[in-house]
C-alpha cells in the first residue's frame, strides 16, 4: 500500500492510538467489563478490528476513521465489510466513503462492499444517509434489525 492511499486517507495499523481514540466515540465500541482495555500490561488493549483481513484508514488530520474487514460473516453476507466509519472532520462523509471504496477495490477488486447500520444508535432520521449519498443501497435487514447497505463495483 502506498504511503498516501487516497487524497484524504492514510493507512494505519490496528491498535493505532489515534484510531483507538476515534473508535471510542463510535457507537459500536466495546469497553469490556473485565477492564482489559485499561490494563497497561495488555499490549492488545487498543486493538479495534476483529479477525480476518483488515484495512484501517485515518484522515490526514486524524479526525475520521474507516475500517474495512474481509472475514467469514456469520450473517451470511459476502464481500468486504465497512466495520466502522466515524467522521468528526469537516469533510463531507459521502466523499470520504467514496474515496475509501476506491481504496478497498484496489485491494479487493470486484468485491461487494457492505455495512450494517443500527438505526436505534444514531441521531439521523435517515439512517445510512451518508452512505446513500455515496451511492450505497439498502439491501435488507439482519435478524437483529440492523439495516444492511451495499455497494457493488461498477458493471455488477
Amino acid at each position: 500500500m502506498n504511503n498516501m492511499v487516497g487524497f484524504n486517507w492514510l493507512p494505519a495499523k490496528d491498535g493505532d492510538s489515534r484510531a483507538y481514540e476515534l473508535m471510542k466515540r463510535h457507537y459500536t465500541f466495546h469497553p469490556y467489563a473485565d477492564g482489559r482495555r485499561q490494563n497497561q500490561s495488555n499490549r492488545n488493549r487498543k486493538l479495534i478490528v476483529g479477525p480476518g483481513e483488515k484495512m484501517v484508514l485515518l484522515t490526514v488530520d486524524c479526525n475520521a476513521l474507516f475500517i474495512w474487514r474481509k472475514f467469514i460473516d456469520k450473517s451470511g453476507n459476502i464481500g468486504v465489510n465497512c466495520a466502522v466509519f466515524h467522521n468528526e472532520s469537516e469533510l463531507l462523509s459521502s466523499e470520504l466513503i467514496q474515496e475509501a471504496e476506491q481504496i478497498a477495490w484496489q485491494r479487493w477488486p470486484g468485491e461487494r462492499l457492505y455495512t450494517y447500520v443500527n438505526a436505534s444508535k444514531i441521531k439521523s432520521v435517515n439512517p445510512g444517509y451518508c452512505f446513500k449519498m455515496a451511492g450505497w443501497h439498502v439491501s435488507g435487514n439482519t435478524k437483529n434489525g440492523l439495516i444492511i447497505m451495499e455497494k457493488l463495483p461498477k458493471g455488477e
